[in-house]
């Protein structure tokens, strides 16, 4: 079992809209950054790639390539599921932690959950007894406590 731990952050600037795992949340102030500036998907991703010792977000998706000027997070998540699934690793959990004043993100948890949840469907591999989307249902939010993931080799 293989453990990566993710940790992001971005600086709220006015003007930008506020994307938390996916889900575009009414705010004054946005998340700046060079794509959506999603900080809980940025998070998972880095928490993925290292458990799988793939790198990092900025290596993968650097914030001086054009193609990712305002690109959506979850898109990136997509291309990390491909390259761990690629790689031979299932994701086992995924749990997450998100530290803001405002706002109140409990009433988007489930959008969030199954929006970080919609990459892994179809990534089902040889010797995989359970469907990825049975790992991050939407009714179980990354819990919402630590960004960190495990993973195992697929047998």
């Amino acid at each position: 079992m293989r453990v990566g731990i993710g940790y992001d952050v971005h600086p709220l600037v006015a003007g930008r809209p506020l994307v938390l795992g996916g889900v575009r949340i009414e705010h004054d102030r946005g998340l700046d950054g060079y794509s959506d500036a999603d900080v809980l998907t940025h998070a998972v991703i880095d928490a993925l790639l290292g458990a799988a010792g793939l790198g990092d977000i900025g290596t993968h998706f650097p914030s001086d390539d054009p193609e990712f000027k305002g690109a959506s997070s979850l898109r990136m998540l997509e291309r990390s599921v491909a390259m761990i699934v690629d790689a031979g690793y299932r994701v086992v959990n995924v749990d997450c932690v998100v530290i803001a004043q405002a706002p109140r993100i409990h009433p988007h948890l489930a959008a969030m959950s199954s929006n970080l949840a919609w990459p892994w469907r179809g990534h089902r591999g040889p010797g995989d007894r359970h469907d990825r989307r049975e790992l991050m249902q939407p009714g179980t939010p990354p819990a919402l406590r630590a960004t960190s993931a495990w993973m195992g080799r697929r047998h």
